[in-house]
């Protein structure tokens, strides 16, 4: 019994973008390797007592280190979706057509419906897979050490996206949105820059709105700022009645995370839909 092996038009898409999905598996596996390090040898680099190293006992950094070098793999991870995009609109789609690689797929017997969705079912493969191994392995790393004042926030921008579906949501909605471009554009280099930047924006829009997206809980009175050092304030002052605090405990993670996770996933289904919309719009030849 033999292995089962891609044919047709999956076959084409693989061999054509080989070398983006080579890319991106080597982003996974370094980011994942990158976050093991950290964990097992940077986070253990403590001191006498338990204290994290400053110097003084042949490490330079300790847990200041882990936490700031958390801060970056978050990062890097959490917009690693701005690539996906330019990676869509350019070099998916954009190119195709500017090329007329996809015009002459379309005169091969391939229809337009069909060479789109042989065109997003492997890269949005890729993304599945590789964003759920990247968010397994930052969350155990994240929940080594949790004490809150070496482990960065959990409402940090990055992180937040980074510890569940959000960050493979955004990947997939930039997959989408970047074909969108793509199609409407035509030109690879334009649709790369405008998926990008539209990502980008759609997701600091996001950010900017996050704390808004779930009811915050209200302490008032004498304490109101005395509040634990994993909550995320979002408001406080001073008013008539005394102090107040607006804030997010820990335990609001899901809530916000799950409920920005269906506006990303809404808005990838809207493009996916407007992208075959657009598709079935064009003429059968290029002018």
């Amino acid at each position: 019994m033999t292995a089962p092996t891609l044919t047709g038009l999956p076959r084409t898409v693989l061999r054509l973008h080989r070398p983006a999905l080579l890319t991106w598996g080597v982003f996974v596996a370094g980011m994942c390797g990158w976050l093991v390090w950290l964990t097992e040898v940077t986070a253990k680099g403590r001191g006498p007592q338990g204290l994290p190293c400053l110097g003084a006992c042949g490490r330079s950094y300790g847990l200041f280190g882990f936490a700031t070098e958390l801060e970056w793999a978050s990062t890097l991870i959490g917009y690693c979706f701005v690539g996906v995009a330019g990676f869509a609109g350019g070099a998916l789609i954009g190119r195709e057509l500017e090329s007329g690689t996809a015009w002459l797929a379309w005169t091969q017997g391939v229809t337009p419906v069909r060479w789109l969705a042989a065109k997003l079912a492997l890269p949005a493969a890729a993304i599945t897979v590789g964003g759920t191994l990247l968010v397994l392995v930052f969350r155990w790393a994240f929940a080594a050490h949790t004490d809150p004042v070496w482990a960065p926030a959990w409402s940090s921008p990055s992180v937040f996206a980074a510890r569940g579906p959000l960050l493979v949501a955004y990947a997939l909605c930039a997959l989408a949105v970047g074909t969108l471009t793509g199609l409407l554009l035509g030109r690879a280099l334009a649709a790369l820059g405008t998926a990008a930047g539209a990502m980008w924006l759609f997701g600091s829009v996001l950010t900017y709105c996050r704390p808004h997206l779930w009811p915050t809980d209200t302490r008032t009175g004498p304490d109101a700022f005395d509040l634990p050092d994993d909550d995320w304030v979002v408001d406080e002052g001073s008013n008539a009645h005394g102090r107040f605090a607006a804030y997010h405990p820990a335990s609001h993670f899901w809530p916000l995370h799950l409920t920005e996770t269906a506006i990303v996933l809404a808005v990838a289904v809207l493009a996916v839909l407007c992208s075959f919309r657009v598709l079935k719009g064009r003429p059968a030849a290029p002018a």
